[in-house]
């Protein structure tokens, strides 16, 4: 489940707001465009879907590294580790 900062970071990923709680009148804009409390109700529905896309694209940029350096995965983590 979403929390209100997640749906904050997802439409407002440039900062500039602070959240008490998960309300939209927890919220204030301190350096950015204020989203109207539609927008960010709105994004608690959006949230699950965004967050996979996000985490595809990492997978996907992980494995395209791996690949041009020509390592594994388990590889990569023996020389992290």
């Amino acid at each position: 489940m979403a929390k209100g900062r997640d749906v904050l970071e997802m439409l407002i990923p440039s900062g500039g707001w602070v959240i008490a709680g998960d309300k939209y009148e927890g919220i204030q804009f301190l350096e950015c465009e204020p989203i109207t409390k539609a927008q960010f109700d709105a994004g608690f529905g959006e949230y699950d879907s965004w967050k996979a896309q996000q985490e595809a694209i990492k997978a996907n940029e992980k494995t395209a590294l791996l690949e041009k350096l020509g390592i594994t995965a388990e590889e990569a983590a023996l020389l992290l580790g």
